[in-house]
C-alpha cells in the first residue's frame, strides 16, 4: 500500500512539474525523494466529506407511500401531474442558477469538485514541494469548467418535467425525498454528458496542468494507481459536475416536501401539503 502512495505521488508530482521544465523530475526521481514517507506532513486542510450521493436508491413503498397514494386520489390526474411539473420546475431552476455562478461550484462544499480520490492523498507533498498553486489552480478550473456547463443543463431537465407521464407524476409523489431526482437522473444523464463535455473541454484546455492530466493518469490506471473513470480529466469533471446538481436537485426535492410552502405555484402547494406526513 505504501508503495503505491509513493507511486500515486510521484505521478502527480509529475503532472504539476510538466508544465514547468526549469523544475523538472522524472518519475523515477520523484519516487526516490518520496521513499521514506514523513508522517508529519500532512495538507493544510483535509479534503471536506463527500455529501451523500444524490444517486442513492429511495426508500422502498410503505404503508405511508400508501397512505399518500389514497389522499392523491382527491386529484385529478391533470392536477397532479401539474402540480409536479410546478414544483419540479422550479427545484430544477433553483439548482440550475445557484451552481451556475461564480463560486457555485467552488465556494459550494456539498459539490466542488476536488482532485479524484485516489490522488487527493499527494496534496500535502504538493504543497511540501512548494507546488500547491498548482494543485490549486487545477481545482479551480475543475470547478468554472463545470459553472459554465450547468447552465446547459436547464433546458433538458425543462424538457423530462413536459415528457412526464401520469405514471411517472404518481410514483414520484409517493414515492421517496429523491424519487423526482432519481427521474430527473434516469432522463437526462446520458444528454447531460453530452451536453456538458464540449464546454467542459474548451474550459480546460486554457489550463497547463491540464494539458498533461491525461498522460499521465493513463499511466496511473495501468499502474493500478488510478481509476479508470478519472483517467480522462473532462470525463472526470462532467460526471462531478451531474453529481453535483442532482444533489442540489434532491436537496431542494426534500425541502419542498418538507415544507410545501416554499413551492412557488400554487397547485404545487396544495398538492404537497396534502400528502405532507
Amino acid at each position: 500500500m505504501l508503495k503505491k502512495y509513493n507511486l500515486t505521488t510521484a505521478l502527480l508530482l509529475s503532472i504539476m512539474l510538466a508544465t514547468h521544465s526549469s523544475n523538472a523530475l522524472n518519475l523515477d526521481d520523484l519516487k526516490a525523494q518520496i521513499k521514506q514517507p514523513n508522517s508529519s506532513n500532512t495538507a493544510p486542510a483535509a479534503a471536506s466529506t463527500p455529501a451523500p450521493s444524490a444517486t442513492s436508491a429511495s426508500p422502498a413503498p410503505s404503508a405511508t407511500t400508501a397512505s399518500a397514494g389514497s389522499l392523491l386520489s382527491k386529484f385529478s390526474n391533470t392536477d397532479q401531474v401539474a402540480s409536479l411539473r410546478q414544483a419540479l420546475t422550479q427545484g430544477a431552476e433553483v439548482a440550475v442558477k445557484n451552481l451556475a455562478k461564480e463560486n457555485g461550484y467552488l465556494g459550494n462544499d456539498k459539490v466542488r469538485i476536488t482532485l479524484p480520490e485516489s490522488l487527493q492523498k499527494v496534496d500535502g507533498l504538493l504543497r511540501k514541494f512548494g507546488m500547491g498553486k498548482y494543485a490549486d489552480e487545477l481545482t479551480t478550473s475543475m470547478n468554472r469548467a463545470a459553472e459554465a456547463a450547468v447552465p446547459e443543463a436547464k433546458s433538458l431537465l425543462t424538457g423530462a418535467v413536459k415528457k412526464m407521464t401520469v405514471e411517472d407524476a404518481k410514483g414520484i409523489l409517493t414515492g421517496g425525498d429523491d424519487a423526482a431526482t432519481q427521474y430527473f437522473r434516469k432522463n437526462t444523464e446520458a444528454a447531460l454528458t453530452d451536453k456538458f463535455k464540449p464546454i467542459i473541454n474548451k474550459a480546460m484546455q486554457k489550463v497547463k496542468v491540464a494539458e498533461k492530466y491525461d498522460q499521465f493518469a493513463g499511466k496511473g490506471v495501468k499502474l493500478g494507481m488510478v481509476d479508470e473513470r478519472d483517467a480522462k480529466l473532462d470525463d472526470y469533471i462532467a460526471r462531478k459536475a451531474m453529481d453535483g446538481l442532482f444533489l442540489m436537485m434532491a436537496e431542494q426535492e426534500k425541502a419542498i416536501r418538507a415544507n410545501p410552502l416554499e413551492a412557488t405555484g400554487s397547485l404545487a402547494k396544495k398538492v404537497f401539503s396534502a400528502i405532507k406526513f
